[in-house]
């Protein structure tokens, strides 16, 4: 099979070609592999290359709706047994995971071949994948800037043609974020529709989430059939619509009444092109028969939420870090500066600041459900400004040195009181300010590429949608899809 040829199909599509005898799994496999090689160098995608374990599930038969197809799954929560889980980190990078993760096990017993693993940033804690272990993923639309992050890799991986969708995980916007910046579709489900286990309970308080991310509504909306549903180990049953995900796709939803907004107090003047994208989304809703009326502002406390949020990501970190010694007996010196920085800050706040900050989370849970009184959807851009270049948010070497002082004398929680977290939203939030929305409510939310710029630079618009949303938001995914057809947009990096 051709390159040209495989680039072409989603996943299910490469699915049919292998259950009509058309190509073997050892041919789609080739590809795969034969993209990494050839491709990968210039966008440093996959971290890990899985070949004897892919080879093993050759010998198998393989059965479900994505049975023969070439996967990777994200170096981050998505342990596959007998091999490391280096989540970005070098503390990581040596030991082996003892069993697999349940989405994990649930994409093989979907049929998928799991050939490698993706870059992340060190433990997810970045809307960017640069890690120091692995260094710099890039944005095969653009190699000199970020594929966004956490699921960068992925988001890499699937633009440039690897694979027609990849394993992927949502904090504050880690599936959305790439899915943005590199032209995909990423829907982030809402809090326990899918499981985190059996290693994990719900991560963050169930602001963490499992999914992928793909070229095509239909790949997203299988890819959900096969992973939604709880485990022995979930705390409860989440609820699951009549019918398939698969089955909503090409069924056009009600007329919808949808508020939007893009101005937010923490980027009060978000990029041209970030308007652009969903004003573009806005008229194709209206085309579509559906109401779309801008509001006058967030129907939330945006910059009471991203402290908040921040403030728990900062002493989640702090647990993480502190858990990762307990397991491995690294010192302080094996996590990245800037991790740190951030669970020095975590460790400074008090257990009533951190709950302070998790309690405060119903606040803007109550004022979504108001909201939906009202409207069907939220619609904002994903990004605030076109994705940044690498290194952008990189230390400048006065901070560097500061940090590294306040580090080794112990005293890096003082942080606290200049200024920095300020910084730390500026900097790391104001860009992508519209996502920690869902991943605080638990709710829903899903980025489509509904616009390009005139350099050729994907931008996303983004839905929130009530809980339990997410058979709608693949409805609407779908009608949008055949509205406004993204699937054949190809990046230029061959």
């Amino acid at each position: 099979m051709r390159i040209d040829e495989y680039r072409k199909y989603d996943g299910l599509g490469l699915a049919e070609l292998v259950a009509n005898r058309e190509v073997t799994p050892r041919d789609l496999l080739d590809c795969a592999l034969g993209q990494v090689k050839s491709i990968d160098p210039r966008l440093n995608s996959v971290v890990r290359v899985m070949s004897k374990q892919a080879d093993e599930q050759l010998t198998r038969p393989l059965q479900g709706p994505f049975a023969g197809v070439p996967f990777l799954i994200k170096d981050l929560s998505q342990d596959y047994a007998g091999l490391p889980t280096s989540s970005g980190s070098r503390s990581l990078t040596d030991l082996a995971m003892p069993e697999h993760s349940t989405v994990v096990q649930r994409w093989l017993d979907a049929g998928l071949v799991i050939f490698g693993k993706t870059n992340t940033p060190e433990f997810g804690a970045k809307g960017i994948t640069e890690p120091a272990v692995h260094g710099a993923t890039r944005n095969p639309w653009d190699c000199s800037r970020t594929p966004g992050g956490s699921s960068g890799g992925s988001a890499a991986a699937v633009a440039s043609g690897i694979v027609p969708v990849a394993g992927a995980n949502d904090g504050g916007g880690s599936i959305r974020i790439p899915a943005a910046c590199c032209g995909l579709v990423g829907l982030k489900p809402g809090r326990g529709l899918v499981p985190s286990g059996p290693t994990f309970g719900e991560p963050m308080h169930g602001a963490a989430v499992q999914g992928v991310v793909s070229r095509s509504v239909r790949d997203t909306a299988a890819m959900l059939d096969v992973l939604a549903g709880g485990e022995a180990s979930s705390g409860y049953l989440p609820a699951r619509p009549d019918g398939t995900f698969l089955s909503r796709v090409d069924k056009d939803p009600k007329p919808l009444r949808i508020g939007m907004y893009a101005v937010t107090s923490v980027n009060p003047s978000p990029h041209p092109q970030a308007v652009a994208a969903m004003e573009s989304a806005a008229k194709t809703l209206t085309d579509l028969g559906h109401t779309v009326e801008l509001l006058d502002a967030p129907p939330y406390d945006d910059k009471s939420l991203n402290r908040e949020f921040l403030l728990a990501w900062f002493t989640y970190l702090a647990w993480e870090m502190d858990e990762v010694k307990r397991r491995t007996g690294c010192s302080d010196d094996a996590f990245e500066r800037d991790t740190r920085i951030m669970a020095a800050l975590g460790r400074a706040a008090s257990g009533i600041d951190y709950l302070d900050a998790v309690e405060g989370r119903h606040v803007h849970v109550r004022a979504l459900a108001t909201y939906f009184e009202t409207y069907d959807l939220l619609l904002t851009p994903t990004l605030a400004e076109l994705p940044p270049k690498i290194g952008a948010f990189d230390l400048a070497k006065p901070l560097q040195m500061a940090s590294d002082l306040l580090l080794r004398s112990r005293t890096a929680g003082l942080l606290r009181h200049t200024g920095i977290v300020d910084q730390m939203i500026d900097d790391n939030i104001s860009w992508i300010p519209y996502t920690q929305l869902a991943n605080v409510t638990g709710r829903p939310a899903l980025s489509l590429p509904v616009h390009w710029t005139p350099e050729g630079l994907p931008m996303g618009a983004h839905f929130t949608a009530p809980l339990g949303g997410e058979a709608l938001l693949v409805q609407l995914a779908g009608q949008i899809e055949r509205a406004a057809p993204w699937v054949d947009r190809y990046d230029t990096l061959d």
